[in-house]
């Protein structure tokens, strides 16, 4: 305690500042002291020696930055819907969760919940649906050896929980939207989001981390998804905080049997941004899509560490990430598929590809395949490369400037995953925002042929 407390003097006194406002000893209250008691001992992951994790990605900025968390703060104050429209998608028609500064918002927010489901905030759900929420939360993000998941534990108060009941018919629509807003010296907060997908239910999640303030803040998030068996969750994570933030995202994913997972990530923001994300298939015949989209420019940093865990046999698993890279911006893309000896029949294809527009923009690319059983189809690739000489010269020779040209070439390499989006409104977001960041880059890139 006392040498992290030397470390890290502001998350101590923070937490001691929590457990005098809370003083119960509630199960949460003790998974709180469990949390932090591991993060004392493990710290924030600086080390650049034996720390195959965090290879390419340098965390020391973030611990070098002593962030404050107040513990009480109006979520309403200074932050309306016509803002969150602007930095977010949006449709009325959704169930929309707004969290302000961390804190659950209830005016800027819908939540209706019909035959058992429950829509709203992980505070309130501990009083309604407490067994529920105890049996799952922390059992799939574990803190064992994550200081990052260990800290957002240890400050847990609230956040996001989405249930749907067993068998329920009801296509829920739910978004997520985690602001950050200006309000001094810098902050962190803690986002945790728990979704419980019962038997047989389809459901879509969007996840939307956005920002109101140009100003450097930490944001260190987790969220942890259980699919029943024989249910559908399409989820969507959207990071598109400011350029000077800090962010580090930790998902995992639990499937029953039968079950589908599809999942959407899209990174446009943050300085040093993080994306650590794990499906566990525990069931036969679970399925898994996981697409990914990033744009970096600037001395921007993202991180994208993919885990995918084939423990049952007849599972099917597709991984598919791009990235975009501008100025002396750099990208990772890392982590594992798996496949257990009981996994047979299994089928994973892993692929990741790059387009750097900048001579200076660097990616560091490392899939990797681990396989125990013996009756499988698995693959996997990487490529990086700057715009294809030969389509940019066919443009150019049909009248089109290198400019327009090299804009339509990045636009084609964006779509594709972009195009994959089931939600319009989302789908329409993400088209606006990566094609109106493409310009620029295109231009840079035009002039240095």
């Amino acid at each position: 305690m006392t040498q992290v407390a030397t470390r890290y003097p502001k998350y101590a006194s923070d937490f001691q500042a929590l457990k005098d406002k809370d003083g119960n000893q509630t199960w949460l209250n003790q998974l709180r002291e469990q949390a932090w008691a591991r993060f004392t001992e493990l710290g924030l992951p600086t080390a650049r020696r034996g720390n195959e994790k965090w290879k390419y990605t340098d965390v020391r900025p973030i611990a070098n930055i002593a962030f404050e968390h107040p513990l009480a703060l109006d979520p309403a104050t200074g932050t309306n819907s016509s803002q969150l429209k602007q930095v977010a998608p949006w449709n009325d028609d959704w169930t929309n969760l707004t969290f302000v500064d961390g804190r659950y918002s209830p005016a800027l927010s819908s939540n209706p919940s019909n035959n058992g489901a429950y829509l709203g905030s992980l505070a309130g759900a501990l009083e309604t649906h407490g067994g529920l929420v105890q049996k799952h939360l922390a059992h799939h993000a574990t803190f064992d050896d994550d200081g990052f998941v260990a800290l957002n534990t240890a400050f847990l108060e609230d956040g996001a929980f989405v249930y749907l009941p067993d068998d329920d018919l009801s296509h829920q629509v739910v978004h997520l939207i985690f602001v950050t807003t200006s309000r001094g010296q810098p902050r962190v907060t803690y986002p945790r989001t728990l979704i419980v997908a019962g038997r047989n239910t389809t459901l879509t999640v969007v996840e939307s981390y956005v920002s109101l303030t140009d100003t450097r803040f930490l944001t260190d998030a987790v969220t942890e998804m259980v699919v029943g068996d024989g249910a559908t969750v399409e989820h969507y994570r959207l990071l598109l905080e400011s350029t000077e933030a800090f962010h580090v995202g930790v998902s995992r994913v639990y499937q029953g049997r039968d079950s589908t997972f599809i999942s959407g990530a899209f990174a446009k923001g943050a300085s040093l941004g993080r994306n650590d994300f794990q499906v566990l298939l525990d069931a036969p015949g679970a399925s898994c899509t996981l697409n990914g989209l990033y744009l970096t420019t600037g001395t921007q940093h993202m991180d994208n560490f993919i885990n995918i865990d084939h423990a049952k046999p007849h599972g099917t698993s597709r991984l598919f990430y791009k990235g975009i890279l501008d100025g002396h911006s750099r990208a990772v893309f890392g982590g594992n598929v798996t496949v257990r000896k009981e996994a047979q029949k299994t089928d994973a294809q892993q692929t990741d590809k790059n387009l750097l527009l900048s001579e200076y923009a660097e990616v560091d690319s490392k899939p990797s395949l681990l396989i125990y059983a013996d009756d499988v189809k698995c693959g996997h690739g990487a490529t990086a490369g700057h715009l294809d000489e030969d389509a940019l010269f066919y443009l150019r020779s049909r009248g089109l400037d290198v400019e327009t040209a090299s804009r339509m070439l990045i636009h084609a390499f964006a779509s594709e995953i972009i195009d994959k989006v089931q939600l319009a409104p989302v789908r329409e977001h993400l088209n606006r925002l990566f094609m109106e960041a493409i310009p620029n880059a295109s231009l840079k890139f035009g002039r240095a042929l």
